[in-house]
């Protein structure tokens, strides 16, 4: 006989925000969740009955996590990919598939993957080490991107010119021509195991130039209806080419010629799908579960236009976080608050995010400067 999804032993390799959202997302489903993460005060420890303290790239650890559970996912890419592919050899369902992780994991790969599938992206080069750089001084500017590794704008430096080599990484990475682009976009795109593709609409990523992270992201984005069809059909292209089961981001530039371009993708719940939670009729989250049981996936219809704003932990502060001017911003209509339960803050940490819905996209971007103007995080 057949489990229900409620019988189903689910593990989640990564507790952090995206964890923690999940299993938020999960408890309405009332699925059985337990969370594998190397920190001992993980955002989502306290809300699952089974929390294992580990190493997510240790081979035995990931196994021995994962060999009593009926499927596997992840909230963060970089995991030991081999003990998923054991795991996956002996029956258990690992969504998204080992092999799509280890070719998000090295951005190389990523590339690579685009050339070969006839998939725009920006103009790249293979390095191994800072001395090969210097090859391609006829080429700069460049954005140089480690292989693996790096994640939330860490592991990237823009090189202008060859002068700035001396600050380049000197291990394997893409030199990424410089785009010069009108607004960078983000499409979520959810495929489940029966095939079924769904994706959610276009969103508008505003970018903090110091920490080289989402800062803001308007959703419906503001751009003309034959670049939202074509944003969502190419995202829904690398999505079919990949196979992926489950969610994938598909960050993307529009070039001020009115190109796309494929920037870099996720396999998981992403930054740019945070404002479906109040602002979408199905959240990221939900779908992440739909997408990966099978069930069928849920309308993605934006309700209201809404601005996702990221909480950053605020310049010159580090230690446990206080959140000075909350009261402040809970005054407002349409402001949604979401910390993430991390204890201590640093400089651009991500601590949480808020949520602007309003009919009115303008007013809904006012909203949110205040918000981002008042609330800090500080120790």
């Amino acid at each position: 006989m057949n489990k229900t999804i409620q019988q189903i032993s689910i593990g989640i390799l990564g507790g952090g925000q995206l964890g923690r959202m999940l299993i938020q997302s999960a408890i309405n489903l009332n699925l059985n969740i337990s969370i594998l993460d190397p920190d001992k005060n993980a955002p989502s420890r306290h809300l699952v009955k089974k929390f294992t303290l580990g190493d997510l790239n240790d081979y035995d650890t990931v196994y021995d996590f994962g060999k009593d559970k009926d499927l596997i996912t992840i909230e963060i890419e970089n995991v030991n990919v081999e003990a998923l592919k054991t795991l996956e050899k002996e029956g258990k369902k690992v969504y998204p598939q080992p092999h799509i992780i280890e070719l998000i994991q090295d951005k190389g790969s990523q590339k690579m993957f685009y050339q070969r599938n006839d998939i725009p992206s920006p103009d790249f080069f293979l390095v191994e080490n800072k001395l090969q750089i210097s090859k391609y001084a006829n080429y700069f500017p460049f954005f140089q991107k480690l292989r693996k590794g790096g994640y939330d704008g860490k592991g990237v430096v823009k090189l202008v010119n060859p002068h700035h080599i001396e600050k380049a990484f000197d291990e394997p990475s893409v030199l990424e021509r410089l785009v010069d682009f009108d607004k960078e976009l983000s499409v979520i795109v959810a495929r489940s195991e029966s095939g079924e593709i769904k994706c959610f609409p276009v969103v508008e990523c505003e970018f903090n130039p110091e920490a080289n992270l989402v800062e803001y992201l308007f959703s419906p984005a503001n751009i003309k209806k034959n670049i939202e069809k074509d944003a969502i059909k190419l995202a829904t292209e690398v999505a079919e080419k990949l196979g992926i089961i489950g969610l994938l981001a598909v960050e993307l530039f529009l070039t001020k010629e009115g190109k796309l371009l494929v920037n870099e993708i996720a396999p998981r719940t992403h930054n740019s799908g945070h404002q479906t939670i109040e602002g979408n009729i199905t959240s990221q989250f939900e779908q992440q579960w739909r997408a990966i049981l099978n069930l069928p996936l849920g309308d993605t219809s934006i309700i209201k236009a809404s601005v996702m704003v990221n909480l950053l932990g605020d310049f010159g502060y580090s230690g446990t976080a206080i959140y000075q001017g909350l009261e402040d911003i809970l005054k407002f209509s349409g402001v949604y608050i979401h910390l993430y339960g991390k204890t201590n803050t640093r400089p651009f940490r991500k601590m949480g995010h808020a949520t602007i819905v309003d009919e009115d996209i303008l007013k809904a971007k006012q909203k949110a400067k205040i918000v981002k103007n008042t609330l800090k995080i500080i120790a």
